[in-house]
């Protein structure tokens, strides 16, 4: 049997605990800047890749649009299926690998937010996998809307530093041993309570990327227009300008 990488292993039993996570409380500002970079059109198909319990995914079938979600996390599948059963709402909650997605062009809109599998790959080659697959999910015509780790951000801050503010009793704690400047990952040691109560500690590594490797990527996957800018949790904006201190990067693609 194939050994679990240590991101499958994080969200096996944590669904609940996930939507406690400081970094998941941007929904509501989040999905209004998604209406409006769509113009409101609630004709368009949106793709969530990474869905995680279906926070976006959910604001926005509740603003009228069309939303099919995938994650390779049936733990937190269950979770957004449990939550939108009790909102009384119908959406597709998909367990697919991002890097080996069913779709062909069938979507006018793509999101992964809060990286959504992306960077979290073990490879760059896996973490390309994923751009492809969503790339080959949109239509001809269409728009990719993703976050990711900004790879200045460690040049000239502490991450250790960067996670221990508003640390919350009982959430996920991070202690990064090392940042590898010739591969761009941080290894470090993320310790979590589940919903069980059960405290694991794993060896992660999460890839940050610079703005001119995202660009380059996206272009060789056919996209033509390409903008990045800073990521504030909950107020994306694109007068946010992207600079060393901001810990994630906001992408606005189009084909």
């Amino acid at each position: 049997m194939e050994k679990k990488q240590w991101y499958e292993i994080l969200f096996d039993n944590y669904g609940q605990k996930y939507d406690n996570e400081c970094f998941t409380q941007g929904t509501l500002g989040e999905c209004d800047f998604i209406e409006k970079e769509i113009n409101y059109s609630k004709n368009l198909k949106i793709l969530d890749v990474g869905c995680g319990t279906g926070r976006h995914t959910i604001e926005l079938t509740k603003r009228g649009y069309s939303v099919t979600a995938i994650d390779l996390s049936e733990s937190l599948l269950k979770n957004a299926r449990i939550k939108a059963n009790q909102l009384g709402l119908q959406i597709d909650f998909l367990r697919h690998d991002a890097r080996n997605l069913p779709f062909e062009n069938q979507f006018d809109l793509a999101i992964m937010l809060c990286e959504g599998g992306f960077p979290l790959m073990e490879t760059d080659e896996m973490n390309f996998e994923i751009l492809k697959n969503v790339a080959k999910s949109l239509k001809i015509k269409s728009k990719f809307i993703f976050t990711t780790l900004n790879g200045l951000f460690p040049l000239f801050h502490s991450i250790n530093d960067f996670h221990a503010e508003g640390v919350v009793e009982g959430n996920a704690t991070y202690n990064s041993k090392n940042f590898d400047l010739m591969t761009f990952r941080d290894y470090n040691t993320t310790t979590v309570i589940d919903d069980n109560g059960t405290k694991n500690e794993l060896e992660c590594n999460e890839r940050y990327y610079v703005p001119s490797e995202i660009s380059w990527l996206l272009k060789s996957l056919g996209f033509a227009k390409i903008e990045i800018f800073g990521a504030s949790l909950g107020a994306f904006s694109r007068n946010d300008k992207l600079s060393t201190d901001n810990y994630e990067m906001l992408v606005i693609a189009e084909k």
